[in-house]
């Protein structure tokens, strides 16, 4: 019987087809990690203040109006006005504000607006404490009301604003969430899509109101649809 050189050609031929496979396994090059895409929402937030002046911004309104920076913070009073940012026009964005309004005073953080505003153009957010307008900070003004009061008056606090168009159950709308100091206050959604994309802009009021603004800045976001 030829079993005992069977048997060693067979264990040759094995130890050969090893040696084979791990020279290949060798000569190949070694596999390198996939790149990361970069993302378009890496927490690119773009300031909109310097905190020394007024650069990026303009008044536009009575010219007995006051918007100045005093110690780092932006200042508004006097006759009514609105103080515009001069960047944009913005659509889709998470868009941040640290801010406080005086016991008695109004003011507003409007988003979506005209170059040129008055009070009635574009999205305002209300900004409001003990004012005789009962309409409190939180509010959406004249589409969600807020009456209760969410932040004191003379307190600092931040307003996040997120803004998107986007369809809903086959229906073309704006997604608008509003947040203070970290509380989702509620989503909004605006089916009639009132005003497309614009600009920043903080309101004057009235002369006894005095609105103050240390922070502001915006996260562009993609388009949704």
């Amino acid at each position: 019987m030829l079993t005992k050189p069977l048997t060693l050609l067979t264990l040759s031929l094995t130890l050969l087809g090893a040696h084979n496979a791990s020279a290949q396994a060798t000569a190949q090059p070694a596999k390198q990690p996939a790149a990361k895409q970069p993302t378009q929402q890496a927490d690119k937030w773009v300031s909109l203040f310097d905190g020394k002046t007024l650069d990026g911004w303009k008044a536009v309104g009575s010219p007995d109006t006051k918007w100045e920076v005093v110690d780092g913070v932006i200042e508004g009073s006097g006759e009514p006005s609105m103080l515009v940012s001069t960047t944009g026009p913005y659509k889709n964005f998470r868009y941040r504000v640290e801010m406080k309004i005086n016991d008695g005073g109004n003011s507003g953080l409007y988003f979506r607006t005209a170059p040129e505003p008055g009070f009635l153009d574009g999205y305002e957010a209300q900004v409001d404490s003990t004012h005789s307008d009962p309409i409190r900070t939180g509010s959406l003004y004249g589409m969600c009301h807020v009456y209760q009061q969410l932040v004191k008056p003379d307190a600092w606090f931040t307003y996040e604003i997120e803004v998107r168009d986007d369809v809903w159950r086959g229906r073309e709308m704006t997604r608008i969430k509003v947040t203070v100091d970290g509380n989702e206050i509620y989503e909004y959604f605006d089916f009639d899509r009132q005003f497309g994309p614009g600009h920043f802009a903080f309101q004057q009021h009235d002369p006894k109101s005095l609105v103050s603004i240390r922070k502001i800045e915006v996260l562009p976001l993609p388009d949704g649809n």
